[in-house]
């Protein structure tokens, strides 16, 4: 038997379970084995473990609940309290999208942004500004905002073909620092289901109008689209004929996949 049962309900312990500290509830002797019934400290889930005589001599009582002993790591403490300060700092920063990346927005950009995008309860925006106005960057501080905000998780983002590397790389990859995957064929060949696992990916227009792709990329859920040069997307006269080419599919899967929805198009052709 353990003789040593030191461990007493309320007591706060680590090395019980390795993803977080446990406060114990209940403590049983059951020879040579313990049985702990405890409650994440982060997690609050309820649990129940029998641990034998060398893994409850490696338990380390930190406190007990409701008592702070101030002996954690001052290093880790700092960490977490910056990025508790970095996590709510939009709501004390009016432009705090600008201020941590690296852009230069011009006024009729901000007020596009914070004025009438960010306000919305569900943004549906069409931002059909002349070329070189700046489109890309009201799409990049829009996309930072909601991912400091925490309302938007998963992102995509569908441009022409030679503008998926600089949408990645340039655009949101050096002057926002958000990572995104860019997927082309190789990559959706070897890995089906990247559009249901990669949190936020770049895709090229052509690619995703393809009947598989779009299977698969429709069949996932988005909280922001962006269609970069939308009006590729509309329907175009030919003669006598009304071409719906890439309007019908990407539009309905545009419409039933996502809450967030954003496009730039560059210019109205003749017919469109």
């Amino acid at each position: 038997m353990i003789e040593k049962m030191t461990l007493q309900p309320g007591q706060i312990v680590k090395n019980l379970i390795p993803s977080e500290a446990v406060t114990i509830n209940r403590v049983q002797n059951l020879g040579a084995s313990v049985s702990i019934a405890f409650t994440g400290v982060n997690t609050k889930r309820a649990n129940t473990k029998v641990i034998s005589s060398s893994e409850f001599d490696a338990l380390e009582i930190l406190t007990d609940e409701g008592i702070f002993n101030f002996k954690g790591d001052p290093v880790k403490f700092a960490l977490f309290a910056e990025a508790e300060r970095i996590n709510s700092a939009y709501q004390f920063d009016p432009l705090f999208a600008v201020n941590c990346s690296i852009v230069d927005p011009l006024p009729h950009q901000v007020e596009a942004v914070y004025k009438f995008l960010l306000p919305l309860p569900k943004i549906r925006f069409l931002l059909a500004d002349d070329t070189g106005a700046g489109k890309t960057i009201m799409a990049g501080l829009l996309i930072k905002e909601l991912l400091m905000r925490g309302l938007v998780e998963r992102i995509l983002i569908v441009t022409p073909g030679g503008l998926t590397k600089q949408w990645q790389e340039d655009e949101l990859g050096v002057k926002f620092n958000i990572p995104f995957t860019l997927v082309n064929r190789s990559l959706f060949s070897s890995d089906p289901n990247v559009f249901h696992t990669a949190p936020r990916i770049v895709t090229s227009i052509d690619f995703i109008s393809r009947e598989d792709v779009l299977n698969v990329a429709s069949n996932s859920h988005w909280d922001l689209i962006v269609f970069d040069e939308a009006h590729k997307l509309s329907a175009y006269d030919y003669g006598n004929n009304s071409i719906c080419r890439n309007a019908t599919k990407q539009h309905k899967f545009s419409q039933n996949n996502v809450n967030t929805f954003c496009c730039l198009p560059l210019h109205r052709t003749e017919g469109e």
